[in-house]
């Protein structure tokens, strides 16, 4: 493990130990608040994004800092995803967390010029921690792995809905339902990357890609040996997140095999 993956493990432990889990299951009404429909925010994530932006400060001063939070109280904080600058999301899965429910973590990236250099995943029940660096393979707990697949025939795909309107929701039910077992999605970027290396889902599309929810597991899974692309196989990039469509796959024929199926917007 790398001196720089020492130090964000560090640091996103003691925001799991000081601001995320001292709040697990003993949040009160107050303590939660609606950002907008079906997506809230708590004190933990509040807490845990300064804590972890403190600490990134202190890491590297030069660099900015897109966390969240802070973009969703200042918008014009994500035209800072085009240069050099840490992406922070401080508790991904909220609405699990707020419901005093697992899965939910910590994904720190680095990125230059809308592409991701560097990844972490920290999961706060388990301690796991993934890391991955660009073009040097990609880690969990300091061991290298390579991505596989469940060998389940029909695949297993965990498909998000959530953020699709009924017509396009319908549509991704008829064109790609049939072809997959379907299983449910954890809610959390930081648990369904991994479980697309370790064997246990197949495939997965996403609708929204918020740069803080997919910069760190998309590297990752890539440099696992998985396909993380937009369906026209373009490269995802951090400051098109407000892009919609993204597929991730434990190998890149899963993912091709999903992107032939996928049915275009105008569908």
């Amino acid at each position: 493990m790398s001196v720089l993956d020492r130090e964000i493990l560090s640091l996103m432990r003691r925001a799991s130990e000081e601001a995320i889990m001292p709040h697990y299951r003993t949040l009160s009404a107050s303590q939660i608040e609606n950002k907008a429909a079906d997506d809230v925010v708590t004190v933990a994530d509040r807490a845990a994004e300064d804590l972890l932006c403190e600490g990134l400060a202190r890491l590297n001063p030069g660099i900015a800092i897109v966390g969240e939070e802070n973009v969703h109280a200042n918008p014009q904080v994500a035209e800072l995803l085009s240069g050099a600058c840490w992406i922070v999301d401080p508790l991904d899965g909220t609405n699990n967390f707020a419901k005093g429910e697992a899965p939910f973590g910590i994904l720190i990236a680095l990125a230059d010029g809308g592409v991701v250099q560097s990844g972490w995943i920290y999961d706060c029940i388990t301690g796991r921690f993934c890391a991955a660096h660009f073009g040097e393979g990609a880690y969990i707990g300091g061991e290298r792995i390579k991505a596989g697949t469940t060998g389940e025939v029909p695949p297993v795909a965990a498909i998000s809905l959530v953020f699709l309107n009924e017509e396009r929701r319908a549509v991704i039910k008829r064109e790609i339902a049939p072809h997959y077992r379907l299983v449910d999605i954890p809610r959390c970027a930081a648990e369904q990357y991994p479980r697309l290396a370790l064997g246990e889902n197949d495939v997965s599309i996403f609708e929204r890609t918020l740069a803080w929810d997919h910069a760190a597991g998309s590297l990752w899974l890539n440099e696992a040996g998985g396909k993380v692309a937009r369906p026209d196989g373009s490269p995802y990039r951090v400051n098109e997140w407000e892009r919609r469509g993204l597929i991730g796959a434990a190998s890149p024929e899963l993912w091709q095999a999903m992107a032939d199926l996928y049915p275009p917007e105008s569908t």
